[in-house]
């Protein structure tokens, strides 16, 4: 407790530092809209005792109220309050362009949540990728959040990297490169429930600093999320992280049973290693892919992406002499799966081969956070016995092998002609060739001791 306390200080001082080398210029002058344009929806603006009110509409698409002036790196500082109906957020490095949907506001988000998921700080890509940064990285931050109150928020965007605050609560650290530069917004979110109709939200005191701002010497003592495709951020490397595919070539991989990449079945295009679709069969065409090395104690993290109907699988303690045989390659399964539209999901006891499950063992639990058509993060963290499934920062598998309860498990399951199966002290990794086009990128490992 001596060291959080320790930390909390010196993280204030250091704030404090940097506010008295800032020069700031205002956003908003308290009395009228000047300098700010409204974006896509139908809902009001307005200025009243010095803050800007957003007033929610039914019938209305998200609505903007974004500056007519672009901003690349900056410290953005204002405080906020909202209705707790509803949700809200502020844009920054966000865009409206002709040729992308029309016009529509897209770009990072700074979350406003007074929902019980308490995700406010977090950063939501508006209309493009969805969540870059949830809170489920960071928990100790949804407490920051005061209801009923005024909150104030502090965005800070050097180059690559976007870190946020809530009240002094250091909430989100992100590396990413997509956008830049853009305009800041305010947003007013829109609403399916006649009865949400005139809920508000207010910002005021909006102050933007653009000079003299320097890129942290050191990451922020929290979960960094790094969304540039196949690359180790400096925390990551400082933190064991390395690629185990470096986004071009197949180095680090062979065929499971081969002592080379397959020839076949596996394209790598655009940063992305792809299972070419065949005939639905498990190892018919190129085969599964294993790394070159074994893994003992280890986090692993995997984006992959489900074309429709397809399925795939991620597999850890591989032995790939253990099954010479037609199939796969033996070993334990974080399933990845389209449940909607592939039969498997119904097969098995209780939902164990749906996506994320421990396949054909242990379902994954319900309400799973699925992001479709779109990639999806796959996390195992494997501390000895111990190992638990991730989706999207969700934890939805926990178990530990190797006891009594683990063999009755298997004995019931299509892995007991196995002997021993799971109970590997270590293993490959696995991508698998089930016969459907499945999509992979950002594919890192740690080590653990």
């Amino acid at each position: 407790m001596k060291n959080k306390f320790y930390f909390l200080f010196t993280g204030m001082m250091v704030c404090t530092n940097l506010c008295a080398q800032e020069n700031w210029t205002s956003l908003f002058n308290g009395k009228n809209l000047n300098g700010w344009t409204k974006l896509n929806g139908t809902a009001e603006y307005k200025v009243e005792d010095g803050a800007i009110i957003g007033v929610c509409k039914m019938n209305s698409a998200n609505t903007f109220l974004v500056t007519k002036k672009e901003y690349g790196d900056f410290i953005l500082e204002l405080e906020f309050k909202v209705d707790n109906r509803i949700n809200s957020g502020i844009q920054f490095r966000s865009q409206s362009l002709k040729d992308y949907k029309k016009g529509l506001v897209h770009g990072y988000q700074y979350e406003i949540d007074p929902s019980p998921r308490a995700w406010s700080g977090g950063i939501y890509d508006e209309a493009r990728r969805g969540w870059l940064y949830s809170l489920d990285k960071n928990p100790d931050a949804k407490s920051a959040f005061k209801p009923d109150s005024w909150n104030k928020v502090r965005i800070k965007a050097v180059n690559n990297q976007i870190t946020t605050w809530l009240n002094g609560h250091l909430c989100a650290d992100l590396i990413d490169d997509m956008n830049l530069q853009g305009f800041i917004g305010l947003q007013v979110h829109s609403i399916n429930n006649a009865r949400d109709e005139g809920a508000t939200v207010a910002w005021r005191n909006i102050r933007i600093c653009t000079e003299n701002i320097e890129k942290e010497k050191t990451s922020p003592g929290i979960a960094q999320v790094n969304c540039i495709d196949n690359t180790i951020s400096n925390k990551e490397t400082q933190e064991g992280w390395v690629l185990l595919w470096d986004g071009k070539s197949p180095n680090g991989w062979r065929g499971a049973r081969l002592d080379k990449f397959p020839d076949k079945g596996w394209v790598i295009e655009d940063g992305i290693l792809k299972v070419i679709k065949s005939d639905g069969g498990e190892s018919t065409n190129g085969g599964d892919i294993v790394t070159c090395n074994k893994y003992k104690n280890f986090e692993l993290s995997v984006d992959f992406k489900i074309t429709e109907g397809a399925n795939s699988g991620i597999k850890y303690f591989v032995d790939t002499d253990l099954n010479q045989g037609a199939g796969s390659s033996i070993g334990c399964e974080f399933q990845i799966l389209d449940d909607n539209k592939h039969p498997d999901a119904k097969l098995g006891v209780n939902g164990n081969r749906t996506l994320g499950s421990l396949y054909d063992l242990i379902p994954a639990a319900e309400n799973k956070p699925y992001r479709k058509g779109a990639f999806n993060n796959a996390r195992i963290v494997v501390k000895g016995n111990q190992v638990t499934h991730y989706l999207n920062d969700k934890k939805i598998v926990e178990y530990n092998r190797n006891n009594q309860q683990w063999r009755a498990l298997v004995a019931y399951s299509k892995y007991a002609q196995w002997p021993a199966f799971g109970e590997l002290a270590e293993g490959h990794i696995l991508l698998q060739d089930h016969g459907d086009e499945v999509w992979f990128k950002n594919i890192k490992i740690r080590e653990i001791n």
